[in-house]
């Protein structure tokens, strides 16, 4: 069951309040996105603890009904 982009972005705000989320579906599939998540949470996080906030906003769908997600992150300032 593939997941909508919609459906992507509403969770990851929701779990990360002032994230700014980009998604990109990569073969037009609704089933392999690439996700750009900036965010002052981030702040001070390491890249793996990030990924790891975003993961978590997700609500165990990674891996289920979301397949594959490139995921990058940054910071405000980074971006």
């Amino acid at each position: 069951m593939a997941m909508a982009a919609a459906e992507i972005e509403r969770l990851i705000k929701e779990g990360i309040p002032d994230a700014k989320v980009t998604i990109e579906d990569l073969r037009g599939d609704g089933d392999h996105y690439a996700a750009y998540v900036t965010s002052g949470a981030f702040e001070g996080k390491s890249r793996v603890q990030q990924h790891q906030m975003v993961y978590q906003a997700l609500q165990g769908r990674m891996g289920g009904e979301l397949h594959a997600l490139a995921l990058q992150t940054s910071t405000p300032d980074d971006a």
